[in-house]
């Protein structure tokens, strides 16, 4: 840590910050561990960006899953039409 950094600690979460005085940035934090003997609380950062990809990760599938379903339409509608034919057609009858 250099003269031009602070180091303080959050009193709500007891996380570590490291501030550039001259910015008020923050450049570095670490996460207080939580004293049961758990691992550290998850970032909201991380959590928001973990919903973030699984979000994305399910739009993938959807879209993919409409496409599929798009693709075989036409496979299906011609099925469709060509009972719809066979069960409409007149029937040949040899008396």
């Amino acid at each position: 840590m250099s003269s031009k950094e602070v180091e303080v600690t959050c009193p709500c979460c007891s996380t570590q910050l490291t501030v550039d005085v001259r910015t008020g940035q923050v450049l570095r934090r670490k996460l207080a561990a939580k004293g049961d003997g758990d691992a550290a609380p998850k970032d909201a950062w991380e959590s928001a960006q973990e919903r973030v990809r699984d979000r994305t990760a399910e739009s993938k599938r959807k879209l993919e899953s409409a496409l599929d379903y798009e693709r075989t339409k036409e496979a299906r509608f011609d099925e469709l039409f060509k009972n719809a034919t066979d069960k409409n057609a007149p029937k040949d009858e040899d008396d």
